[in-house]
């Protein structure tokens, strides 16, 4: 909590004060929402920057970017050209946080914050600017957008540690590691587009990516070329943070020679090659936004109350029992329930 001493005694009468909050911003909705007040009840708003690092990386930093700087993104952003969007952070590794982790879990370390933040970036409306506050503006409506989380479209899981694992805490039977869920936005622009969202640790692979799958050519001259899986044709937009910073674009193409055959090929930008710079740690990032008073990767208050808002009925029936983990094996794929989950919104988990 808030120390008593913190706003009348570390605050300078000239220049400007701001004070860093590291995430989670509370355990669940009642307890953010006294955090805020106690905050809020000594400091102004714009003082206040609850940092989360992950938000902190390039390609976070890039989305708006993206869409707003290239006219051949822009207009295919909604559900009339995409089918379904993908968003994937998944860890090789195991848990190293202790009881802090056991306490809180994947949903209020990971989810309520970076995954959140993500969508609100990618799924918002151009802002009036680029000031902190507008971009901001734009977020937290999509945020109040977004539908409250169904418990039937979560997945939970936990990894199996055994003795031989060098695991450094024991896990509380109901601390998820892993969570799968379909969000949907209730809005014009998204209305029925599945966000799908998939983020664990201990999986086979550290994955961190932006999936955006666009829908099938309608009456699709080459569809007897392609094969009876349509989805392998289907164009995608995929902005990968890891194992290596990438932007690619599958599109669909002959392969050379006298035959008709079709090929899905990647068009790739990959950062290492293109630019020999380097790249600043995300906490380095985010510490110069405060500095310079750029806030627009800093959750304000009435964001974090949208994002509790959407996670409530989930982390309710988790409170309940309702919900078990699904235990999964160390360095596999996570809990089967996952590729059903997204079968049944009619989208295929990408591997590679």
């Amino acid at each position: 909590m808030l120390h008593p001493l913190l706003p009348d005694n570390a605050q300078t009468e000239k220049g400007w004060n701001r004070i860093i909050i590291e995430k989670p911003f509370g355990f669940e909705a009642l307890s953010s929402n006294k955090l805020t007040k106690a905050l809020l009840s000594k400091f102004d708003e714009h003082q206040l920057y609850r940092i989360d690092h992950l938000l902190g990386r390039n390609l976070i930093e890039n989305l708006t970017v993206l869409r707003f700087s290239n006219l051949i993104f822009e207009p295919l952003w909604s559900r009339t050209y995409i089918r379904s969007v993908q968003i994937i952070l998944s860890e090789d590794l195991v848990v190293q946080t202790g009881r802090y982790f056991d306490g809180y879990g994947i949903i209020r370390d990971v989810v309520h914050s970076h995954i959140l933040q993500t969508i609100a970036l990618l799924a918002m409306e151009q802002p009036v600017s680029l000031d902190g506050e507008d971009i901001r503006n734009e977020k937290v409506k999509v945020l109040r957008s977004i539908c409250k989380l169904d418990p039937r479209n979560v997945i939970l899981g936990q990894y199996k540690a055994t003795s031989g694992d060098k695991v450094d805490v024991k896990l509380n039977s109901l601390t998820p590691t892993y969570f799968a869920a379909a969000l949907f936005i209730d809005n014009a622009r998204w209305d029925g587009v599945p966000f799908l969202i998939k983020t664990g640790m201990g999986l086979i692979k550290r994955r961190s990516e932006i999936r955006i799958q666009f829908h099938h050519v309608p009456g699709n001259l080459y569809r007897e070329r392609i094969g009876h899986n349509i989805d392998l044709a289907t164009n995608e937009l995929v902005l990968r943070d890891a194992p290596d910073e990438a932007i690619l674009v599958r599109v669909n193409n002959k392969i050379p020679g006298l035959g008709l055959q079709l090929d899905a090929s990647e068009l790739n930008l990959l950062y290492k090659d293109k630019y020999n710079v380097e790249v600043p740690d995300s906490y380095e990032h985010l510490l110069l936004d405060v500095v310079d008073g750029d806030n627009h990767l800093f959750m304000r208050s009435d964001e974090l109350t949208a994002a509790w808002n959407i996670l409530t009925p989930v982390l309710q029936e988790i409170d309940k029992d309702n919900i078990t983990p699904e235990l999964y094996e160390l360095g596999g794929r996570g809990p089967v329930g996952a590729y059903y989950l997204c079968a049944k919104h009619g989208v295929q988990w990408t591997e590679h």
